[in-house]
């Protein structure tokens, strides 16, 4: 029998509705699990033994009774630190926020969770703010890749990737405002998908604006259906999310993908640094679709490189957070922040509008363009996981912009993405392949990505000195 760290979340669902382990034998063995490694990861930044087994036996004694909340009952989740969590800190990574406060309030979908019984981990660790693609902080330090430790785990859900990756959790949260859920999955590994915009409920709505989004992250696909079932329900205090929909996630989650219309664009047609080793995998993984059936068409989407509209919109949103805050919180912060911030407070709100027509007018190109597809297929990233400490593996002045061609265009369009691992380069770092779907059809991303999954067994790898 596997150990119970290594169960996925339909694996511990399935389990506890037999009666072969229970909640607390899981809890139990993931907390020490978390207590082994954490050290060397620097995945968690709060752990709450006392509460996180407490929910564990609250969960125990309803299975006992054939009452579970969901079937996410007893499975336990990792949070990401930008998420308010009743009766624990949410600090954002940063040390500008008092942790003496009343901590009373959760956001829509960690009470989604908690009204589903599953069993909070603790907090996992972000960037400051959630500002970057990376995953490292003044307030808890280099979070590291368990495939590399010298190798970042990508942000800003780095905790949440690192954490799936090392087995110290097989479910986490994760937000993406440029990337964040799919650059840490393909730096490490695992499986992420941002979903269509509203589709998760998010409070308080972001400073970012409507380019923040909110989704699961695990290590196989069916994980993520399952979390993002109980997620993605209405929550009146985020006036833009979606109308509740009737339809679980997990159905027809094995469709496959015969018969589909896929584009692949190894570059979106303006990308000129892509890692060969990545190109060479990405370009592998379209074929495997073409061989589940897929009519496969090599060929880029409209509109170029949006990456200055990006830019003024990331940008202008750092600097009306802490552009004009007063010396001694800058001092707080991490540099790099300080430095976009001071820059987007500089943008005009002649320039802001503007990147917003511009958005506008690029997210209708590629509206049109899916009405010819039901999917797109792209590189996850420019690029494989880089030394920890730097927000780039180059020097060009573009901050963290210039790797990650392929994640902002999804969140200016709002189009559902999902990163999947598909294969390793010669170093051993993991590369990961984008599935693009239209606009709220969430169903074809998973179901592609399944399709994906059962066909490559990369799904199946555990970095060295994990197993």
């Amino acid at each position: 029998m596997a150990e119970l760290w290594q169960f996925n979340a339909p694996q511990l669902s399935a389990s506890f509705a037999s009666r072969k382990i229970s909640p607390v034998e899981v809890a139990k063995s993931l907390l020490a699990r978390v207590a082994a490694l954490n050290a060397k990861v620097n995945a968690f930044c709060l752990i709450d033994e006392p509460a996180t087994l407490a929910q564990a036996e609250a969960s125990q004694a309803r299975w006992k009774k054939n009452a579970p909340l969901s079937p996410l009952d007893g499975v336990p989740v990792a949070v990401k630190d930008l998420l308010l969590t009743r009766g624990w800190p949410t600090l954002r990574g940063s040390r500008t926020i008092d942790p003496n406060q009343p901590w009373d309030l959760d956001s829509p979908a960690v009470a989604r969770l908690r009204e589903a019984g599953a069993v909070f981990l603790g907090k996992v660790t972000t960037p400051d703010h959630g500002w970057k693609g990376v995953t490292d902080s003044p307030l808890t330090g280099i979070t590291r890749n368990p495939w590399n430790l010298d190798k970042t785990p990508g942000g800003s859900s780095g905790g949440s990737s690192a954490a799936l990756a090392a087995y110290m959790a097989p479910l986490a949260l994760g937000t993406d405002g440029g990337g964040s859920i799919r650059i840490p999955a393909a730096f490490t590994g695992t499986f992420g998908i941002k979903p269509s915009f509203g589709r998760v409920p998010v409070w308080p709505l972001s400073p970012f604006g409507t380019l923040s989004h909110l989704g699961p992250m695990s290590r196989d696909v069916e994980g993520s259906a399952m979390l993002l079932d109980v997620i993605a329900r209405p929550d009146g205090r985020d006036w833009q999310s979606l109308p509740a929909t009737t339809r679980s996630f997990n159905e027809d989650l094995a469709a496959g993908v015969r018969g589909k219309r896929i584009a692949f664009s190894p570059a979106m047609g303006f990308a000129t640094n892509v890692e060969p080793q990545v190109a060479a995998l990405v370009a592998a993984a379209a074929k495997r679709f073409a061989d589940l059936g897929a009519h496969v068409e090599q060929i880029d989407p409209p509109g170029g490189d949006p990456a200055d509209i990006f830019r003024a919109l990331w940008w202008g949103g750092a600097g009306f957070i802490f552009g004009t805050a007063p010396p001694e919180k800058k001092a707080l912060l991490d540099p790099g922040l300080v430095t976009i911030a001071e820059e987007g407070a500089a943008i005009s709100t002649r320039d802001y509008i503007e990147a917003n027509v511009a958005r506008g007018a690029y997210a209708s190109q590629m509206r049109v363009f899916m009405e010819r597809y039901d999917l797109l297929l792209t590189p996850s990233l420019a690029v494989t996981a880089f030394d920890v400490g730097k927000i780039s593996p180059y020097d060009d002045g573009r901050s963290w912009t210039s790797w990650t061609p392929f994640s902002i265009p999804f969140n200016l369009t709002q189009q559902p993405a999902a990163s999947v691992p598909c294969g390793r380069t010669r170093e051993g770092l993991p590369v990961g392949l984008q599935i693009v779907g239209k606009h709220f059809d969430d169903w074809s991303v998973l179901q592609a990505a399944r399709a994906y999954e059962s066909a490559d067994p990369h799904f199946a790898d555990v970095p060295d000195g994990f197993a």
